[in-house]
């Protein structure tokens, strides 16, 4: 028997032996590869007659992502590309004078709305250059559409798919499913539009919500569909119609209502930009990608010491320490407070693309920020989505931008506790609890909410939601009864948000910059990056295996029941923005 145990111990020592020195052996060269490929970008020189090619079919996040070595040589690895260096490298391509035009891919861009407008707009900005915009794509989606809509010219595949079909969301509901399975979530919540918590509540959508939702919707198609047709001609009407009647489906239909200019192959494509560029289609001309460009919004200049931090906040609000894809009060505090100590840092953006999260957490971050009151200038830049939590943090800023597609809002509380009565009744387990007091037991996963355990949570809901109205009047100067009429939960889009006054104005990143620098005084100036991140070996295997893991584990019913699951998670007090309003 000793003999075995030494056995099986020696073969899973030396297993993790040989596993740890592969990892590291993959790390190694992916460090010297990432030096030798910083090395080359420090040095890039743009050659006579180059195409920058935009390649936007890859996730999109506000801040590029850290360089992850395992991440890189992972089959389940996932291209990230960042907001920061798609606007750079098209502002580089504008401003340098041996780059020609660009070449667009964006037919299956995975982004939010706000991100798709925003580098829209960046590229509609390339054009007063002069300079052309060419896209191409096999397939396009409606958001890679959107995108794609602002160039010059639009080719496509002789077989490409498209779609045109207008916005929609799905919510699912869940009260038949607890009844039968004896599953339910006990809900308290404060905002009759918090419809985070309704699916669990009823059987079917509330006025209150679909009027919100739909709302929303509207003003996003409204924003998609001007745009669209004033860049291709064509009047908003009619691409009402085309959506309506579901007419476009491939490319061939596409060209016929003027929606693309020509159908071609990808040989074509490339004699089209040699034709844009006036050589001979036997010459070869000099690609640039916006990676190896490798350039932010405003290159770094030595020479310059003021500086304006950009701080992003992404992803929910949670009481933790923070990474690049959770907001933590622990990150973003010491973030605010090195930037406060630096006689450097003359200004502050903080970005957020946040659904919200947890109460306290909001508070201390927001906290946090009111230091920044009267000393730095503070701007608040909304990304896709600044709701609930995500607009509690940036409610004292100096000014907020956001975009016409931001989804904002949300002034709400809710909490929700999973029970699990019924489904433990069905098996045979039966909880009997033992109590010196009435109220001892608080919260049980087997048993309805205590009478006493529900009121205190209503009590400590209506002190947040009290609490989280007050901030807004103080930051945003409205009086308690405007901003009752604003809150209760509601969404709004980022046009709707400034006409009721929880937003200054429409812009996007680059805007809040400008408008920092501004307000600070300052005409010359570097930007930097907070928080800062460093990858452990810790942090790198928890990232692999989670990446490993959602892959693993997908299934068909997955879409369905992740939204159950993930407000089954959620502990203690939310200010968090409804899970079900997805645009697609």
């Amino acid at each position: 028997m000793n003999f075995f145990k030494s056995f099986l111990a020696s073969f899973i020592g030396t297993f993790l032996a040989f596993g740890l020195l592969t990892i590291f052996f993959f790390m190694g060269i992916a460090t010297i590869a990432t030096s030798i490929n910083f090395q080359k970008n420090q040095g890039t020189w743009v050659s006579e007659n180059s195409v920058l090619e935009l390649d936007l079919n890859s996730v999109i996040s506000d801040r590029s992502p850290k360089f992850n070595q395992l991440k890189s040589f992972s089959d389940f690895g996932t291209v990230i590309a960042g907001m920061d260096k798609i606007l750079g490298s098209i502002n580089k391509a504008k401003e340098d004078d041996k780059i020609k035009g660009i070449k667009l891919r964006s037919g299956l861009i995975s982004s939010g709305w706000a991100q798709a407008r925003e580098i829209r707009k960046a590229l509609a900005e390339f054009k007063t250059s002069g300079k052309f915009i060419y896209a191409y794509s096999d397939f396009m989606s409606q958001k890679g559409y959107y995108v794609s809509s602002v160039a010059d010219s639009i080719f496509m595949n002789p077989l490409g798919v498209m779609e045109l079909k207008g916005l929609s969301s799905e919510v699912l509901y869940y009260e038949d499913f607890q009844n039968q399975y004896g599953v339910k979530m006990e809900v308290i919540r404060h905002g009759k539009y918090k419809s985070a918590v309704e699916p669990y509540l009823q059987d079917q959508m509330s006025l209150e919500n679909r009027t919100q939702i739909q709302g929303l919707l509207n003003a996003v198609w409204g924003t998609l569909r001007d745009e669209v047709s004033e860049s291709r001609g064509l009047a908003s009407n009619t691409i009402d119609a085309l959506a309506d009647d579901l007419v476009i489906t491939d490319a061939g239909e596409a060209l016929a209502q003027g929606l693309i200019d020509g159908l071609i192959y990808e040989k074509g494509f490339e004699n089209k930009i040699k034709a844009a560029l006036e050589i001979d289609a036997a010459e070869e001309y000099k690609v640039m990608s916006f990676n190896k460009i490798n350039v932010r919004i405003k290159e770094y200049n030595k020479e310059i010491t003021d500086r304006i931090a950009i701080v992003y906040a992404q992803g929910p609000i949670l009481y933790t320490e923070g990474s690049e894809e959770i907001i933590g009060k622990e990150s973003i505090n010491k973030a605010f407070e090195e930037i406060l100590d630096s006689k450097k840092i003359k200004a502050v953006v903080l970005r957020i693309d946040s659904p919200g999260g947890d109460a306290m957490s909001s508070e201390i971050i927001l906290n946090a920020s009111r230091a920044l009151k009267g000393k730095k200038p503070f701007v608040v830049s909304m990304g896709n989505v600044a709701a609930s939590g995500g607009y509690y943090i940036a409610c004292l800023a100096d000014r907020i931008f956001a975009d016409p597609m931001t989804v904002t809002g949300s002034i709400g509380v809710l909490a929700a506790f999973p029970n699990i009565r019924g489904i433990a009744n069905k098996i045979g387990i039966n909880a009997e609890q033992v109590m010196t007091h009435d109220n001892a037991m608080g919260y049980s996963v087997f048993e309805p909410l205590s009478g006493g355990f529900k009121k205190s949570t209503i009590a400590t809901i209506e002190k947040v939601y009290h609490t989280f109205k007050s901030r807004v009047a103080e930051g945003r100067s409205l009086s308690m009864e405007v901003v009752e009429e604003i809150a209760q939960g509601r969404v709004w889009s980022g046009k709707e948000a400034i006409q009721v006054g929880l937003v200054d104005a429409l812009g996007g990143l680059k805007e809040a910059i400008t408008a920092a620098a501004e307000l600070a005084e300052i005409e010359n100036y570097n930007l930097v990056d907070y928080p800062k991140y460093e990858d452990n070996l810790e942090s790198i295997f928890f990232d692999a295996f989670a990446i490993a893991k959602t892959k693993l584990l997908q299934h068909p019913l997955e879409k369905y029941a992740s939204e159950f699951i993930e407000l089954s998670q959620l502990e203690g007090i939310q200010t968090r923005i409804p899970y079900s309003i997805k645009m697609e």
